[in-house]
């Protein structure tokens, strides 16, 4: 079966869809020929993302808002009886040491990116499993959530969890009409770093500095996007992506943690010091 037929007049939701993998997920969605709902916190980023596309609509949806979730899947079964791709893919970045993280810090970070997944999951798995069809969930982690970062365990303790309830989920469905593949990107050349909250006292300069670093070295979204509808095609579990970036230290980090930290802590101080 071609990548087209995958995707081809299937509905998808994709949050996080205003810029970013998001918007670059619709994107590649859209030229699959599928019907795509962008959903966002910034419904302006979601318009915006949906005007350019074939047949899309935009979605204002805050992820940590468990009602508003339930509303828009009570929305979309109401308007189209089926969602064939769920990508739960919102996000925020942190960075610094645990000496300096906050609890509002850990807060935000299992909030948004955790529990952003857990309420996708929590209430479209019920009526995808109920549906006709095959379907497929995809919760975007990060190579952070395969490999832990120095200076980031906040989002590197939330990105661990998304990886464990995927792959808990993808198990218990095995049976059923319903895929899971978790998204593990590495460095790519998006805005999250602009956004990222960073501590400690020279957080202004190493965000600035990250921020060179992402653009020079990043991968772009769209290669991102087109590893990940691939290995939705091919019914992977974990499409780590760039393939070779984040291949090589998940592969590393589970033939030797104590060599890939010493590694981890230098590439880190490269990017941020």
């Amino acid at each position: 079966m071609a990548l087209r037929d995958t995707f081809k007049n299937k509905t998808a939701l994709v949050t996080g869809a205003g810029s970013g993998i998001g918007a670059a997920i619709a994107r590649a969605l859209d030229a699959q020929g599928a019907i795509v709902h962008c959903a966002d916190i910034d419904g302006a980023a979601a318009e915006q993302t949906a005007r350019a596309l074939s047949r899309a609509t935009a979605h204002t949806l805050d992820v940590t808002d468990a009602p508003a979730m339930e509303a828009l899947a009570e929305r979309l079964y109401a308007d189209n009886g089926h969602i064939d791709l769920l990508f739960n893919n919102a996000g925020i970045g942190h960075a610094g040491a645990v000496v300096d993280c906050t609890l509002d810090d850990w807060r935000a970070m299992l909030d948004v990116n955790v529990m952003g997944v857990v309420h996708g999951v929590h209430v479209f798995l019920p009526r995808m499993l109920a549906q006709a069809g095959p379907a497929h969930i995809v919760n975007t982690a990060s190579g952070a959530g395969l490999i832990p970062l120095p200076g980031m365990a906040p989002y590197c303790a939330a990105k661990h969890a998304v990886v464990g309830l995927s792959q808990s989920l993808a198990s218990e469905l095995h049976d059923s009409n319903i895929q899971v593949t978790i998204l593990c990107p590495g460095t790519i050349n998006t805005n999250i770093v602009k956004r990222t909250q960073m501590r400690g006292q020279q957080a202004a300069k190493q965000q600035a500095k990250a921020v060179r670093h992402y653009k020079k070295h990043g991968a772009s979204p769209d290669d991102v996007a087109a590893d990940l509808l691939t290995d939705i095609h091919k019914k992977r579990m974990i499409c780590v992506t760039p393939r070779r970036e984040v291949g090589f230290g998940w592969l590393a980090q589970r033939l030797s943690p104590a060599l890939t930290q010493r590694m981890l802590r230098l590439r880190m101080s490269s990017i941020m010091d």
